[in-house]
Formats: structure tokens, C-alpha cells, sequence
């Protein structure tokens, strides 16, 4: 072997005392190569089982993989926590500079634990550690005006990740993210709560040195075939180009997009927000993660005129991407480019995940259109398909808890709607909001399935895609497919692997790649690691209170025709079963699972 212990090295933190200690743990990082394997393994170590999430003893773990800053798109982090919004497992993974920051400063993995006194945040640079005071960068509203005042006032400028929160994660909405470098958020699942509930405001990470390899020539070698492939590859050009936002006409067209909270899967103005549209006409600038030669990161200038001021503009950037817009745009009815992007802006200096925002705005759209919910309710607040101005009122009342029903509201449409009603138009997987993906059975299985609720765990919706115009895959076989892609996509969260590069980083390559770090590991070395830490995973949602008798699947799936045509309830369930018996018999002992 020829790892250097300072990245296989874990820096404990413990906020509640300000200490630290730093352990070296290079088993964890050779028989699971980083990231969300090296994850899983300290949250079984670090978290007390049956914890509440807002627990100081609830760790934030932050993991890189043993490719990162090796090779180009091995250019993510994985955090691991105990979500908030599902009671399980809390994983997230995020690009900009924080994999490459954390490597530079000496370190595989960080575990931070406890709760301050008072508001701080943390700093570390070249392997030492600074608890800074954060009272002042308490309760401002915008988390990119934490992370101005941090570029201000640390060193390091160009080498530092800065990971912070906004005043939804000190208010501990359960939906909150955390946001690195502007434009790149570790989202879903609530980590952004989970520093609230902390007292911690940022975590700034700084470090210069140089990685070893095992072989030189094979490493340049390597390093030139991948990079070809993700600058010269029609695949990655897509995401240069247009990015994700590619994918409105093409799943509109195929009757996938979900609009107006799913009671359509097309949207009859979707070339107004498609990505060539928005390109055409806002586009601003392409930024790209470290040691990433795509950019896939798009970011609009949106020119809004001052008041009173003629031929005066102010411009915003604001980032855009697939998700943001299915669920801000086509998922609300809106095809105001320029309002859904103010509300993109507002939702993310508020430190909320897009995604789920969208999900209950749109939950919350059509609940006050059936009566559900009243003017009383929403404090005159009129949710109308596209309104954004109604929209930013409610996100603006969500956000300060007005009244009871926006503090259900903030908690997620399956909280809200078991008490307001509309279930079977909440869209909720397993407690966290639908993705943009309304392809047929196997991508809202995935959602049910993945390990961390999220279509990006093991893509259902590409299954679908694969099988349009009418599904011909049977249960079992959906089921399988699923299950078995989702072993591998642990192999690339683990590396971390961008999963944009997943068809760069097939088995052959990335076999390849451990060689030149150090490591030589079969294709079934491979598979039996995939594997393990799926059922680690797996492990702990159960330990933590999942069971596959408590999943609820929204009726509006079934009514609503997919990319592959109305999909068939008892389809579906043969589908979930199967995959029950695989997870099961494969993943886990038959008596974890309650069957009762």
C-alpha cells in the first residue's frame, strides 16, 4: 500500500467542549474506499441508535474517497448525519471545492459532534483547527452574506471550501441544506437543520499538498484517457452546453416532466423554461467544481430595474439546474423564467432545498385550489399555478413559522398533509419530496428503495426510459435492476465519482484508477464492497425506525400517465415486493425486517 496516513486520518470535532483529536484509520479507507462507505461505517461508530436528530450526539460526517483529487469528476463530498426529514439515514453529497479542501488539509473524513454555547464556526487550515465566534453571522437572512463575511476574514483564497447555513437551518426546517461555494449545496435530508441544531454556522476548510501515486506513467496515462473522455464525449458536452436542463423537452416530450403537482406529466409551456431556452436567454457565466474540465454549473443573470431609477439594473446570478426547474417551474405551473428564478434566489440564500420547496409549494397550490386549506390558513396568501409573487409571500411565512399551518407546512407534505389532508397528492418517498421524474414504475420504486431516497441512488427513471413506449420488464426483473445498479452506485459514492460520470467511470476504468492510488481490487472485490455497504446502509434505516409496512405511495402516481403510460398499482406492488424479498434474502438478515 502506499496511502498516506494524513488522508486516511479522521478529525474528530467536539463543539460542546471546543476540542479535537485526530485519528488515523487507513483500514476504514482500504476496505472502503471513502466517501459514503467510509461514511456509513463512523455513523454506525458515532451515532447513538433511537438519537433525535437535533441530539448534540448526532454526527455530521464529511467524507472523501480515495480518488478525489486524483483524477477529474472524482470532485464531490459525502456527508452522512441523521436525517431530520425521514428519522433515518441523512445522505447527501456536494461538488465545488470541499472534497479537494478536506484532502489538502490532511484529512479522509471529518466527524463534528456536540453543540456550542453560542453561535461559531469552524476553521481549519493546514491541520489546524480554530473555533471562531459567529454571534454576529446569527440570524442574518441570507447565507451567502455568512459566506462573504468568512471570504473576508480567512486565508486562503482559491484553496478553501466555505460550508455554511442560512436562516432556515438556524430555524431547523427540517428541509434545509447546507451551501458550498455559492452555487453547490449538500441538499435533501436536512443537513442544514442538523448544523442549526448545533449552533454551527460554517465549516471553512483550507490545506496545500501534493497526492501520491503508485505509478506514475499508468497514472498520467489513466489520467489523459479520462480527461479526454469528459472534455471530447457528446455525453458530457450536453452538460456543458445546456447542463441538466437539457432534460425539460426531452421529458416533457416523453410525458415525464410532472406538472402542477403531477395531475400532468406534460407541460404545455415547457419550451419557455427548457434548458436551450434559458441559455438563449439568460445565461451568464458556466462555473465548474474543482478538478472538473465540464462546468456544468449555469448560472442566469437576471436584470431587474431599480425603482424610480430609469436605465437602472440590478443583475442576479442564480443557479440553475434540471431539478430547480422541474420543481420551481413545471411543478408549480409557472413559465415565468425571471420570477422562477427570484424564487430559486430566495429559497437558496435562505439555505432551503429547492427540490422540497417545490414539492410543497406545489402540495400546498393545489390543496388550497380543492379547499383544503383557506385564506386563514395561508394569511391571505392566494397559491395560484404561476403566481411567484404569491409564492414568495408563502416561502417568506414558511420561513418565519407564521401560524400552525405554515409551520406544518415547513415540515414536508407528508407531515402536512396528515393533518390538513390531500395524501394521496402529497408527493412523499419514504418522508422526503419526489423528484423531477415521472418515467413509470421503476423510478418511483427508486425513490421508495434508495438508500438515502433519491433517484440519483440507483436512476429508476433511466430503467423507464429504456422500456418506453410500454414497459416490458417484469416486477422481478425492475426490482433486480434496480437493486443491482444501486450496489455499484455505491462503489462511485464512495470514490466520490460525480454521477454525471458514471459512463466514464465503468468497472474497467475505475479498477484502474484505485491501481494508480494503491489499491488493486477485483471486479468482484468490487462488487462484494458495493454490496456490503448497501446493506450497512440499509442497517441503519432499520435500526432507526424504517420498515417497508410504514412506505405510503401517493394515489396521484397511478393516476397521472407516466413516460411508459399509466403505471398499474398492482404492478407497482408486485414490483416492491419483489425488491422486499431481494433486500432481504441479499442485503439483510430475514428478521430485521418486520413483516407484521
Amino acid at each position: 500500500m502506499i496511502f498516506d496516513r494524513k488522508f486516511t486520518r479522521v478529525l474528530h470535532i467536539d463543539l460542546t467542549n471546543k476540542r479535537f483529536y485526530k485519528q488515523d484509520r487507513p483500514e476504514l479507507f482500504e476496505k472502503y474506499i471513502g466517501g459514503a462507505g467510509v461514511a456509513i461505517q463512523l455513523l454506525k461508530e458515532e451515532c447513538p441508535e433511537g438519537i433525535n436528530p437535533f441530539d448534540p450526539q448526532n454526527p455530521i460526517i464529511l467524507a472523501t474517497g480515495v480518488l478525489n483529487g486524483l483524477f477529474p469528476l472524482a470532485s464531490k463530498t459525502t456527508a452522512m448525519f441523521k436525517s431530520p426529514h425521514t428519522g433515518n439515514l441523512g445522505e447527501s453529497h456536494a461538488g465545488g471545492r470541499s472534497s479537494i479542501a478536506i484532502k489538502m488539509a490532511g484529512y479522509g473524513a471529518i466527524v463534528i459532534k456536540g453543540k456550542s454555547e453560542r453561535p461559531c464556526y469552524i476553521a481549519i487550515h493546514q491541520g489546524k483547527i480554530f473555533f471562531r465566534d459567529a454571534t454576529t453571522l446569527w440570524g442574518n437572512k441570507s447565507s451567502i452574506s455568512a459566506g462573504h463575511f468568512i471570504r473576508e476574514n480567512e486565508p486562503s483564497s482559491g484553496f478553501r471550501t466555505i460550508i455554511r447555513i442560512g436562516h432556515a437551518g438556524e430555524r431547523l426546517i427540517p428541509f434545509s441544506c447546507v451551501t458550498t461555494e455559492t452555487y453547490r449545496h449538500f441538499g435533501r435530508l436536512g443537513l442544514g437543520a442538523v448544523f442549526g441544531s448545533k449552533n454551527l454556522k460554517a465549516v471553512v476548510v483550507s490545506g496545500k499538498r501534493s497526492l501520491p501515486v503508485a505509478d506514475r506513467l499508468q497514472y498520467n496515462k489513466l489520467y489523459d484517457e479520462i480527461f479526454k473522455s469528459a472534455t471530447e464525449s457528446s455525453l458530457m458536452k450536453k452538460y456543458h452546453e445546456i447542463g441538466t436542463p437539457i432534460n425539460v423537452a426531452y421529458l416533457n416530450l416523453s410525458k415525464g416532466l410532472p406538472t402542477r403537482n403531477l395531475k400532468q406529466s406534460h407541460f404545455e409551456e415547457a419550451d419557455k423554461i427548457s434548458g436551450e431556452a434559458i441559455a438563449n436567454g439568460y445565461l451568464g457565466k458556466r462555473l465548474a467544481c474543482a478538478h472538473c474540465p465540464v462546468a456544468c454549473i449555469h448560472i442566469s443573470a437576471i436584470r431587474e430595474p431599480y425603482i424610480d431609477e430609469p436605465y437602472f439594473y440590478k443583475t442576479t446570478m442564480v443557479g440553475y439546474d434540471y431539478e430547480l426547474i422541474y420543481a420551481l417551474g413545471s411543478m408549480l405551473g409557472g413559465s415565468d423564467v425571471q420570477g422562477m428564478m427570484l424564487l430559486i434566489d430566495k429559497i437558496e440564500h435562505a439555505g432551503l432545498d429547492c427540490m422540497t420547496t417545490g414539492v410543497v409549494l406545489s402540495w400546498m397550490t393545489e390543496a388550497f385550489e380543492k379547499g383544503l386549506i383557506s385564506e386563514k390558513d395561508t394569511q391571505n396568501v392566494f397559491p395560484k399555478w404561476g403566481d411567484y409573487n404569491a409564492y414568495q409571500e408563502a416561502l417568506k411565512l414558511m420561513l418565519e413559522q407564521a401560524n400552525d399551518f405554515y409551520v406544518a407546512l415547513s415540515k414536508g407534505v407528508s407531515h402536512v398533509s396528515s393533518i390538513y389532508g390531500g395524501k394521496d397528492f402529497a408527493l412523499s418517498f419514504g418522508g422526503n419530496e419526489m423528484p423531477g421524474y415521472h418515467t413509470g414504475p421503476a423510478a418511483h420504486l427508486g425513490y421508495l428503495l434508495g438508500a438515502r431516497h433519491s433517484h440519483l441512488d440507483n436512476a429508476g427513471y433511466s430503467i423507464d426510459l429504456k422500456n418506453m413506449p410500454t414497459m416490458t420488464l417484469s416486477p422481478s426483473e425492475i426490482a433486480h435492476k434496480i437493486i443491482t445498479e444501486e450496489k455499484w452506485r455505491q462503489i462511485l459514492s464512495s470514490l466520490v465519482i460525480c454521477f454525471f460520470a458514471r459512463e466514464i467511470y465503468k468497472p474497467d476504468i475505475v479498477i484502474k484508477a484505485l491501481e494508480t492510488a494503491g489499491l488493486k481490487l477485483t471486479l468482484d472485490e468490487l462488487t462484494s464492497i458495493g454490496t456490503e455497504i448497501l446493506k450497512d446502509k440499509y442497517a441503519f434505516k432499520i435500526r432507526e425506525g424504517f420498515t417497508f409496512e410504514k412506505l405510503e405511495v401517493p394515489e396521484r402516481i397511478f393516476q397521472t400517465p407516466s413516460s411508459v403510460g399509466t403505471i398499474n398499482k398492482e404492478f407497482f406492488m408486485e414490483s416492491l415486493n419483489s425488491a422486499k424479498e431481494i433486500i432481504k434474502n441479499e442485503l439483510l438478515k430475514e428478521s430485521v425486517i418486520n413483516d407484521e
